[in-house]
C-alpha cells in the first residue's frame, strides 16, 4: 500500500543536514564550474545551417498579397526550386499572405518573414491532405500535415520578425473536443507494435496537426519570428540534431499548445524567447510507450537559458519520455504564472530514464505547483513499464508564491524518485511544502517555504 507523506512547514526542519551531494548526481555537480562547463560543451559543439547567400522572393513566382489568394503554390514552388539550385533564402515580403494547405520544407532553404510579414495558413483541414509521416503525441504515424513541415531536411531555418498565423477560424481547433477515440486508437496501435504504414489517420479523423513539425533534421535554425493560433503544439522537434531556437515568441492559447516540444532530438540551443502558451512552454519529450521504446532515441544535451515563460506549465519533461533524457540544463529562465513551473510526467506504459537533469538560476512569479513529479501520469492502457527519474538537481530559484504545494513527488514503489538535490530554494508564500511518495535520497540545502528552514536528507518509501 503507497504511504503519502503530507506536512505543512510551520516551524519544522529536517536534521542530518549535508553539505555534500552524492557523486551519482549529475556528474558530480559539488564543482562549481561543471554545469557552466557542460553548457558552453553543448553550445559550441551546435552546428548552425550552411545556407547559400542566394534569395528570391515568393512574388518571383507568382504570390500575392491579400487575405483571398491562395499562395501556397508559389511559396511551395519558390522552396523547391531554390532548394534545387543548392539553397538559399526565400522570402516572405511584408503583407499578408494566405497559404491554403502546409509549406514544405527542403534542404538549404531559409524561410524568411520580413517584418510586416503575416503567413495566414487556410482554414479548411481537407487542404492539409494527404497525411504525411509525422509523430502525434509520442507516436508515430500518417495523418493530417503539420502547416510548416520538414521530412529528413539539413541546413533548414525559419527567420525574420514576422507572424506565422495558424488561423483563428482553422477547422481544426473545434477538433479539440472530437479527438478521444483517434487518440486512444493510436495509442493502442502504438502498443501493440502495428506497423507504422497501417496507421493511417486521414479524412474522418481528428488528429490536429502542429503549426510547425521538423520530423528529422541537421543543423536547424529557428529565429525572431512570432507565432498564434496553433492547431496544436505549435514548434515540434522530431528527430533533430544540432539545433539552435532564439528569440522567438509564443503567443498562442489554445488546447495543446506547448511553445516548444523537444523530441528524440539532441544538441538543442533554446535562448531568449519568450512564451506564452495554452499548454506547456517548453517540453522534452522522446516518444510514447512500446514505439517510443522500440525507437529508442533520447533527447540529449539540450540548454534551455533566458527565457521568458508562461502556460499551464513552465517546463515539463514527458509525459512522452520512452526513449529516454538525459543531460538537461535549464539555466537562468524567468517564469511568471500557471499551474506548475516545473514538471515531470511518466505513467506505467511509458518506461525510459530521465538523469543528469539541472535546473538553477531561475525567478518564478506565481504558480500552483512549484516541483512536481507526476510519475502516476493519467492515461495507462496496459502497464508494467514504470519510468525512472534519477540524478536531479534544482539550485539558486526563488519563488513568489505557490498556490498549492511546492515539492509534490508521486512515483511507483518498486522505482522510486532517486538522488535528488534542492539547494537555495526560496518560496515567499505558500500552501502545502511537500507531498512525497516513493522517494529515495531526497537532499534539501538551504531550502526556505514561508520562512521557515528545512535542511536534510529523505527517503520515503
Amino acid at each position: 500500500m503507497n504511504v503519502v507523506f503530507r506536512f505543512i512547514v510551520i516551524g519544522f526542519a529536517f536534521l542530518l543536514a549535508t553539505s555534500l551531494v552524492a557523486k551519482s548526481l549529475i556528474e558530480d555537480p559539488k564543482k562549481v564550474d561543471y554545469v557552466d562547463k557542460a553548457i558552453a560543451n553543448i553550445v559550441s559543439t551546435i552546428q548552425k545551417p550552411k545556407i547559400s547567400s542566394r534569395s528570391v522572393s515568393i512574388t518571383e513566382f507568382g504570390a500575392q498579397a491579400g487575405l483571398n489568394i491562395d499562395s501556397r503554390s508559389a511559396i511551395n514552388s519558390a522552396i523547391t526550386t531554390l532548394s534545387r539550385k543548392g539553397g538559399g533564402r526565400v522570402i516572405i515580403p511584408k503583407g499578408i499572405w494566405l497559404s491554403n494547405g502546409p509549406v514544405i520544407l527542403k534542404s538549404g532553404i531559409d524561410l524568411h518573414l520580413e517584418q510586416g510579414a503575416t503567413l495566414l495558413f487556410g482554414s479548411e483541414a481537407k487542404d492539409y491532405l494527404p497525411v504525411v509521416k509525422q509523430r502525434w503525441e509520442g507516436t508515430e504515424v500518417y495523418t493530417y500535415s503539420p502547416l510548416i513541415y520538414a521530412n529528413n531536411v539539413k541546413d533548414v531555418a525559419i527567420t525574420g520578425l514576422g507572424i506565422i498565423d495558424g488561423n483563428g477560424d482553422s477547422e481544426f481547433h473545434p477538433w479539440y473536443k472530437q479527438q478521444s477515440a483517434d487518440i486512444q486508437a493510436l495509442r493502442s496501435m502504438g502498443i501493440e507494435g502495428v506497423p507504422v504504414d497501417n496507421r493511417i489517420f486521414g479524412k474522418g479523423h481528428y488528429l490536429r496537426p502542429p503549426l510547425i513539425q521538423i520530423f528529422g533534421g541537421e543543423r536547424i535554425l529557428l529565429k525572431d519570428y512570432t507565432t498564434k493560433n496553433s492547431p496544436f503544439w505549435v514548434n515540434h522537434l522530431v528527430y533533430s540534431e544540432h539545433v539552435t531556437v532564439t528569440n522567438i515568441k509564443v503567443d498562442s492559447h489554445r488546447g495543446n499548445n506547448d511553445g516548444i516540444d523537444i523530441e528524440s532530438s539532441r544538441y538543442v540551443l533554446v535562448e531568449n524567447s519568450h512564451f506564452r502558451t495554452g499548454d506547456d512552454a517548453v517540453v522534452i519529450k522522446s516518444g510514447r510507450d512500446k514505439d517510443g521504446r522500440d525507437i529508442g532515441r533520447a533527447s540529449e544535451h539540450i540548454v534551455i537559458r533566458n527565457n521568458n515563460m508562461a502556460g499551464e506549465d513552465g517546463i515539463g519533461l514527458g509525459s512522452e519520455m520512452s526513449g529516454g533524457i538525459s543531460h538537461v540544463y535549464f539555466t537562468d529562465n524567468v517564469m511568471q504564472s500557471g499551474k506548475a513551473a516545473i514538471r515531470f510526467k511518466g505513467s506505467l506504459d511509458r518506461g525510459g530514464i530521465v538523469e543528469h537533469i539541472y535546473v538553477r538560476n531561475m525567478k518564478i512569479a506565481e504558480f500552483d505547483n512549484i516541483i512536481w513529479f507526476q510519475l502516476n501520469y493519467p492515461g495507462v492502457i496496459k502497464g508494467g513499464f514504470p519510468p525512472i527519474y534519477r540524478n536531479l538537481v534544482f539550485e539558486n530559484i526563488t519563488v513568489e508564491k505557490a498556490n498549492h504545494t511546492v515539492i509534490e513527488a508521486h512515483a511507483h514503489k518498486n522505482f522510486p524518485i532517486e538522488n535528488v538535490l534542492i539547494k537555495n530554494l526560496t518560496v515567499k508564500q505558500a500552501g502545502k511544502a511537500i507531498v512525497l511518495e516513493h522517494v529515495k535520497n531526497l537532499r534539501l540545502e538551504n531550502v526556505s517555504i514561508n520562512q521557515e528552514s528545512i535542511n536534510g536528507q529523505l527517503d520515503w518509501q
